[in-house]
């Protein structure tokens, strides 16, 4: 198979899935995860040095998808006696391979099409499973992109092959930290506009390579034709029934409505209608409850408020579907001028949504003895009537807290900024008494000399931009 795009990372993931196939043992692993996120590229780049057979699934009959799998086994194990007319079923398909007794890696990608395509496919598979693949070398990857059907037919209790799987993965599109391996030669500001236009999918960000973010922007999603002009439209109706509505309640989002009660106003739906699709949005990773990270019982928090969590779909929902009018008529220059204006806003939101990344891998990195603190359990925003902070991080297990703020200004963050910092934690009821309290600040222009004074003698944590001064 051609490499479609430059691989970068994943080495968690395939450590786990190589750690699997040591073991010369049956295997079921599923890998899931939203669409272009690199789950065929990672099943690639594992197989590649391995016997394997790799069956792309299509929205078509079972027929002809057995057929065409078939005629891949059959020159895989240069068999010429099998049907030319395909397998009966899949349930003989998988049995001739069990039969075998060759360790093969089986990879069955976008699962959910064929699951779709006959009803009773999972309950083929499951049954399959119990009566010879479970005793065979065979190791068998069943990979989907719709997250919703995956836990529908494979993942959930009532699920045909619940039980089954020796192993799940969810694959996650990056973290800010493995940008800078997709682009080691653009500075930390560069790397910071990307993300927080892609985000961390990889095959969006492959669109960025060798480019200035804005050129990109320009060329590759606000002008008419590219794929990722209707990326998102296409996705969701993808992965959901009655799109229009759930477009009606991101672009809610997307206009600042974030109270469940102004989506409601804004849209027009009622509330038990919000919430369903809401929690669906949720489910595939779209959307995401943010609640005080300090509360005791988030599941029951009034005090939620919903963001659009992908950043690529926050910024589609903002500059190309409410600009649709300029764009189709090719005036690509009116809205490019608005994603100039927009920036500053855009990476000061984005620096507070990685701020907790940089500090985890601060920590993880052996600071020790510059972080007294261990690690932290939740890291997130915090806010109540009095005031709000940035970043709030805590241990239970040993009573620490961390209070931060993250600024991403030209001018220096100067004493000011720490002082509000610590006036507002003490209204933050967490821990037991006598907790140990860390403050942090976050700074794209660094530190006056009255602030590096004060972070010596209080022991304040600093951060140009991702460096721990």
């Amino acid at each position: 198979m051609k490499n479609s795009f430059r691989f970068v990372n994943r080495k968690l993931e395939l450590q786990f899935l190589n750690e699997k196939w040591d073991t010369d043992q049956a295997q079921l692993i599923v890998l899931y995860g939203k669409r272009r996120v690199g789950k065929t590229e990672l099943s690639v780049q594992f197989i590649k040095d391995k016997p394997h057979i790799y069956f792309l699934c299509e929205r078509l009959a079972v027929s002809y998808q057995l057929k065409k799998f078939t005629e891949m086994v059959a020159e895989y194990f240069k068999d010429e006696f099998l049907p030319a007319d395909g397998f009966r079923d899949w349930e003989t398909a998988l049995k001739y391979l069990a039969h075998k007794n060759e360790r093969i890696v089986l990879v069955i990608d976008e699962f959910p099409y064929l699951a779709d395509s006959d009803k009773s496919i999972p309950s083929a598979f499951q049954k399959a499973w119990d009566l010879y693949l479970k005793d065979s070398r065979v190791y068998l990857i069943l990979l989907g992109s719709s997250i919703s059907m995956m836990e529908k037919t494979v993942l959930s209790y009532k699920a045909p092959l619940y039980g089954r799987r020796t192993g799940q993965f969810l694959i996650k599109p990056f973290g800010f930290k493995e940008l800078r391996e997709f682009f080691p030669s653009k500075s930390f500001e560069e790397i910071l506009s990307v993300y927080s236009v892609v985000g961390g999918t990889p095959l969006y960000l492959n669109k960025f390579q060798g480019k200035n973010y804005l050129d990109a922007v320009e060329k590759e999603i606000l002008r008419k034709g590219e794929p990722l002009y209707e990326e998102v439209e296409f996705l969701l109706r993808e992965e959901l029934k009655e799109p229009r509505n759930y477009f009606a309640i991101l672009q809610a989002i997307s206009l600042g409505k974030h109270k469940l009660s102004e989506i409601i106003n804004e849209t027009g739906f009622d509330k038990g209608m919000v919430s369903r699709y809401l929690s669906i949005l949720d489910s595939i990773q779209i959307t995401k409850k943010e609640i005080p990270v300090t509360e005791k019982m988030p599941e029951k928090s009034r005090r939620g408020i919903y963001r659009i969590d992908d950043n690529f779909v926050r910024f589609w929902f903002r500059f190309v579907f409410r600009n649709r009018s300029f764009l189709e008529e090719n005036r690509v220059d009116k809205v490019i001028l608005k994603v100039r204006e927009a920036m500053p806003g855009l990476l000061a939101e984005n620096y507070e949504r990685i701020a907790c990344e940089i500090l985890k891998d601060a920590l993880i990195a052996g600071r020790k003895e510059a972080y007294p603190l261990a690690g932290f359990e939740y890291c997130g925003r915090w806010w109540n009537k009095s005031g709000e902070i940035d970043l709030v991080a805590t241990n239970s297990q040993t009573n620490e807290i961390i209070f931060g703020e993250v600024k991403w200004s030209n001018k220096p963050v100067g004493t000011n900024i720490y002082e509000y910092l610590k006036r507002t934690s003490q209204a933050v009821d967490w821990g037991k008494q006598g907790r140990k309290e860390y403050f942090v600040l976050f700074s794209k222009s660094g530190f006056t000399l009255a602030m590096k004074a004060k972070a010596k003698k209080e022991r304040v944590y600093l951060f140009h931009k991702d460096k721990l001064l």
